[in-house]
């Protein structure tokens, strides 16, 4: 593909040549597109592929893959988005179109990393089951010769001297079923996981498959391509990189947030201090629930729970003046004299909204921050606790909060699986009896199953998961939930720490370890270890003269 700032016309085909451009509504993806798109068309098409499978994604948490229910939503979605699903369906060229390039695209974001390829690969693989679910039959032979799979249906008469033999290998068949299903004649070699489960009937070197599970036969060559294209162009990358239009956007597409915009803040002023406590058991996520209710019983935070609590109130809709109030008040419960407060802890507020420093109008810490960067240690409350809390601990505190039982499985077996932030909307759900995942699937967009020590394929802000569900008896948004899980990207820096009487580990490990980069983002700073070092060194340096 070739690119340029201004918009291109498109190719001008007609009748045969649409239709032998895109054959099907699924492909292997084997030929890259060839035709010159603009930059703004080639942004469009990443997102609006980025959003489709984040939603394949969601719904495949939400639903049992391959049910009705989960279909239906799906085929919903792809329509939303203007994706190519269906066979049967007249003038589907564009859509066809916007399949093959959105592909194309995403894998030059999603190659950059192990975990982004795995990401990517998943979603494409259930997009890909979900598309041949719905292929017509008659279709299916033609689409297995357009994507290079030698796979040839037995006549009748062949399935009929081998019909018993096929039935006993399937069990889920039947003779009724077996009349009226499919039987592929595959080597070997490319049905080795249907038999390793004992699932498939083998004969001189052939497997005998029927229709419904020639699909994992599909899949697998799938992913065994894509993989290998995936690696392919991870190598020719920087070829692609040195263009300088591309660059910027290649590299941050793969950690942007694509769901609505929370970052202004437009909800000052509409939560009081005498919400707060109600919020916290209502509303809240239960990262900043948690230090809600130490802030109370101890009537004091370490730097890093305040950083991460102080800016998730501020989000939610605290005043500077509010938010000063609150934080006195709680500290002097805890026998801190106010001229102390007011000397070591007011500047840290203010500047945080943008009242002193550089002015920088800050907001709260995003999901990817709060689980990967500064882990709590003993006497620390900030954190994730789906990343950060031992299982143990965090069944007796889900307990604590009214989970069911079968609820609470369910969350430590998302958490077990990495899915922290998937297990936070699980949450969500089961406190608020909410059931319908759509209530934020256009929304949402955030969990991730590559969360775990992953680059996030979108980069969500804490604190608007649910900003636009409003809170109907009080007229306040359950904006303490939305503050947390959707938003921005990331624009917190290291300098807010001035003005701090106490000298924590946390900040300094947060003055070292972060610093600007060009673009307006910040980024762990993992591959500068002298830079580390001498910074460290100025530090300590620093202390000891004074």
């Amino acid at each position: 593909m070739e690119f340029s700032g201004v918009k291109r016309r498109k190719p001008w085909l007609i009748g045969d040549q649409r239709k032998a451009s895109y054959p099907h509504s699924l492909q292997f993806y084997l030929q890259p597109p060839s035709e010159n798109i603009s930059l703004i068309e080639f942004e469009n098409l990443a997102i609006d592929r980025l959003k489709l499978l984040k939603s394949v994604e969601n719904l495949g948490v939400s639903y049992v893959k391959g049910t009705e229910l989960y279909q239906s939503k799906l085929e919903a979605e792809i329509r939303r988005l203007k994706f190519s699903y269906r066979e049967s369906l007249e003038d589907e060229y564009e859509p066809r179109r916007k399949d093959h390039i959105s592909h194309f695209i995403l894998r030059l974001a999603y190659c950059q990393s192990e975990d982004l390829r795995r990401w990517f690969i998943q979603q494409e693989m259930d997009l890909l089951r979900f598309r041949f679910s719905i292929l017509p039959k008659d279709k299916i032979q033609s689409f297995l010769q357009d994507s290079h799979l030698h796979f040839e249906a037995i006549s009748e008469e062949e399935k009929n001297l081998r019909e018993q033999e096929i039935i006993a290998s399937s069990t889920s068949l039947g003779g009724p079923k077996l009349e009226l299903e499919y039987v592929y004649k595959i080597p070997f070699a490319d049905a080795l996981d249907l038999f390793r489960g004992r699932k498939v009937y083998l004969e001189n070197g052939f497997a005998y498959v029927p229709l419904k599970d020639i699909v994992a036969i599909i899949l697998n060559e799938f992913r065994a391509k894509l993989s290998k294209a995936l690696a392919l162009t991870a190598r020719s990358l920087p070829a692609v990189q040195s263009d300088e239009r591309l660059q910027p956007l290649l590299n941050h597409l793969s950690h942007s947030y694509i769901g609505q915009d929370y970052s202004i803040q437009g909800n000052a002023g509409k939560i009081s201090l005498d919400q707060i406590d109600s919020l916290s058991t209502k509303s809240f996520p239960p990262c900043m629930r948690q230090l809600h209710k130490a802030l109370r019983e101890n009537h004091h935070l370490r730097h890093g729970g305040r950083m991460q609590y102080g800016l998730f109130l501020k989000g939610i809709g605290l005043t500077l003046e509010q938010a000063l109030q609150f934080w006195k008040q709680e500290f002097i419960k805890g026998k801190m004299d106010p001229d102390k407060f007011d000397k070591g802890y007011s500047y840290n507020i203010r500047h945080s909204f943008g009242k002193e420093g550089k002015r920088t109008d800050y907001t709260p810490f995003s999901c990817l921050k709060i689980i990967l960067t500064n882990p709590p240690s003993q006497g620390d409350y900030h954190g994730c606790p789906f990343r950060h809390s031992d299982p143990e601990l965090l069944k007796q505190k889900l307990q604590s909060y009214k989970i069911t039982p079968g609820g609470i499985s369910q969350i430590l077996d998302l958490v077990k699986g990495t899915h922290y932030q998937v297990a936070c909307q699980k949450y969500f759900e089961m406190t608020h009896n909410s059931r319908d995942p759509d209530l934020d699937n256009r929304r949402l967009l955030t969990a991730c199953p590559v969360l775990g020590m992953y680059a996030l394929p979108t980069m969500p802000t804490v604190g608007t998961i649910f900003k636009d569900i409003v809170l109907r008896e009080q007229c306040v948004v359950e904006t303490a939930w939305m503050v947390y899980m959707t938003g921005r990207r990331i624009t917190e820096n290291d300098d807010m720490n001035r003005g701090e009487k106490e000298t924590e580990s946390q900040s300094l490990e947060s003055s070292v370890n972060e610093r600007k980069r060009p673009g307006g983002q910040w980024m762990s700073v993992i591959m500068t270890f002298p830079v580390n070092i001498l910074l460290f060194l100025y530090i300590l340096l620093a202390q000891c003269r004074g």
